[in-house]
């Protein structure tokens, strides 16, 4: 029997070589190819005409890369959202698609439950403040506190990113309100969490507002300032899953001036790194009405050493299982 040649694999920018969690997805039967560039401008057309797969981080892939792509069969995400894939293109093209869901749900689930702790008990601003106490000690309140079980907790999303933060608020006695229009009223039952039936339903009943949702036409520029008019003053925002969910930074940094967001944080941005602006002047500042009630991580929700392997092999064995054996897992279409 003849040995089947390598596969050619193509491999974006944030991975980088060796590729040791891909290599054995593919049983070692793979040629990777890879592309550094964080822009697509950068890759090289002789490159792309060789893959039979590709395997895609950061760029953005549109259509001056797709129509290059003379050989490849399938396209897979790494991570989980697809927002900066022309997918009808590689559906033009009869490319198939693949996103990637398999992995780090624990992760970004451990990182919005800490990012809610943080601000919640202002654990930030106490580290800030303790430094100049001299004659004073335990003395020094930050007031106001919430108490967990007297606080709520929105989660918007209750997919399985969501779930795991259910499941993690549970032990700490808040109430927890879920907004997912597409999720039935049985799984709501059965995490044992009330429903809302809008997003305005949600947020006005809520101390802590979290966001699990993907990003789409639909949830684009959902938490906005005509939405958080209709909050409690003092809510808490927590956003780690995209950074377009919330409209602009503008009302983001009015409300926490204001006092009408407590707290904000964020892995997530609408451009990464962060771009020019007096809130994140006054964050890398430290600026004293600041201090602690902006936390920013830099979209590492889901990292962990062993979920970004799982996340490397995952999605090439993805690709690995549709070249050879014809099963489309995880299907994206347009």
């Amino acid at each position: 029997m003849t040995a089947r040649r390598p596969w050619n694999v193509g491999i974006t920018h944030l991975i980088k070589p060796p590729f040791d969690a891909e290599n054995e997805a593919f049983n070692g039967n793979a040629k990777f190819f890879y592309f550094k560039s964080k822009n697509e401008t950068g890759f090289l057309q002789v490159d792309l005409q060789q893959l039979d797969a590709f395997l895609i981080w950061t760029p953005s892939i549109g259509n001056e890369t797709i129509r290059q792509l003379n050989n490849c069969q399938i396209v897979v995400r790494y991570g989980v959202g697809f927002d900066k894939i022309e997918i009808p293109t590689l559906q033009d093209r009869g490319i198939a698609f693949s996103n990637n869901p398999e992995y780090g749900p624990e992760d970004v689930a451990d990182t919005a439950m800490g990012l809610i702790l943080v601000l919640q008990r202002r654990l930030i601003e106490h580290d800030i403040l303790a430094r100049s106490y001299i004659d004073t000690w335990q003395e020094n309140h930050l007031s106001p506190m919430l108490h967990s079980p007297r606080a709520t907790v929105g989660v918007v999303g209750v997919g399985r990113i969501g779930i795991s933060v259910i499941r993690r608020l549970a032990p700490f006695g808040y109430r927890v309100i879920g907004y997912d229009p597409y999720v039935s009223n049985g799984m709501f039952r059965a995490l044992q969490i009330e429903k809302a039936s809008s997003l305005d339903e949600l947020v006005s009943q809520v101390d802590i507002l979290t966001l699990h949702c993907p990003l789409t036409p639909e949830t684009r520029g959902m938490i906005n300032r005509k939405l958080l008019q209709k909050a409690r003053s003092g809510l808490i925002l927590v956003n780690t899953a995209r950074g377009a969910l919330i409209e602009n930074i503008d009302f983001v940094e009015d409300q926490l001036r204001s006092g009408h967001l407590a707290g904000v944080g964020l892995d997530v941005l609408p451009d990464e790194p962060p771009s020019s602006h007096s809130l994140f002047d006054a964050w890398r500042e430290q600026a004293s009405w600041l201090r602690g009630r902006l936390v920013l991580t830099p979209h590492n929700a889901f990292f962990s050493d062993s979920s970004m392997y799982e996340c490397r092999f995952a999605a090439a064995e993805t690709a690995r299982l549709f070249l050879e054996e014809q099963i489309h897992r995880n299907k994206i279409t347009g």
